[in-house]
């Protein structure tokens, strides 16, 4: 039978795993926000990117060369995983959408080469996926810029050393229902269709603005804004989805911690009452013996 003491034990240390799962629900919760923030903080810089490409599009077209995918061509994929635990099949589901993906793109004709952020390369590499090289993923949105940076360097490196001209993303991002959805996103080549919309799309102004610069050399950094929005709002989704399900799975905890400590707090009013209960039957009885042998004297 447990004592008073044991059950008090237990009480404080439920009490020390509830501030803990509290704070983490907490924390989960300001991430969500952040990083919904900072998408939507994304869009107006990706309208300035636009514009930008409007004016080279419009002025360039028929000099641009798109991308378009042909049999043989190297593919690279990045798969984007959460930085620690605590978030059940988060990285295996995305992994298996990735692996699924890939193999119907293989099966094209393209050879992948894959990078992948924090957990989710242990799960690529279970399912006998080769991992070329795996990032940080961020704890918070201000940790997202400095891996894009990162990233944007590993990518460029790919296309020239490795011949890459193909790279698809795979992320979770919150979904209408759910805590999250696996996505894929084709970084590059750019969709032609994107491209010919942007051109085609009316411009607010009474006139067209113009550049001085080299229009490739332009066009080449709008290009490396595109990425640079991309794979943000991708980092960015990943890790919303990321702390929407930690929150979800802190709340199931909290709950049951909860629960938990109702049980242990009526054990230990049951059994207190009980050994009340007994002290105060001990004085009676004790009571009674020492009245019990005064009246027989």
């Amino acid at each position: 039978m447990q004592t008073l003491e044991s059950i008090k034990t237990q009480i404080e240390s439920v009490t020390e795993l509830l501030s803990v799962v509290k704070t983490m629900k907490a924390m989960a919760a300001v991430n969500i926000r952040q990083c919904d923030e900072a998408v939507r903080s994304l869009a107006e810089y990706n309208r300035t990117v636009e514009l930008g490409l409007q004016i080279v599009l419009k002025s360039k077209m028929k000099e641009i060369r798109l991308g378009t995918q042909t049999p043989g061509t190297r593919l690279g994929a990045v798969v984007f995983g959460s930085k620690q635990g605590l978030v059940g099949q988060f990285n295996q589901r995305i992994a298996e959408h990735a692996l699924g993906e890939l193999a119907r793109i293989a099966a094209a004709g393209a050879r992948p080469l894959v990078l992948a952020t924090g957990i989710a390369s242990g799960h690529l590499e279970e399912a006998g996926q080769p991992v070329e090289g795996v990032l940080q993923a961020p704890w918070s949105v201000a940790g997202i810029t400095a891996l894009v940076q990162e990233m944007l360097v590993r990518l460029v490196d790919w296309r020239s050393s490795e011949g890459i001209d193909q790279i698809v993303l795979f992320y979770n991002q919150p979904g209408p229902g759910a805590l999250y959805e696996p996505s894929t996103l084709r970084l590059l080549p750019i969709d032609p269709r994107l491209l010919d919309s942007l051109r085609k799309r009316d411009w607010q102004g009474t006139t067209l603005p113009v550049f001085d610069a080299d229009w490739t050399d332009l066009f080449a950094a709008l290009i490396r804004q595109y990425m640079f929005i991309a794979l943000f709002r991708a980092y960015a989704e990943s890790l919303a989805s990321e702390n929407a399900h930690r929150l979800a799975s802190m709340q199931s905890a909290e709950k049951n911690i909860e629960e938990r400590m109702d049980e242990l707090n009526a054990q230990y009013r049951q059994i207190r009452q009980s050994s009340i209960t007994e002290e105060l039957l001990d004085i009676v009885a004790g009571f009674e013996a020492l009245t019990g042998g005064a009246g027989s004297n």
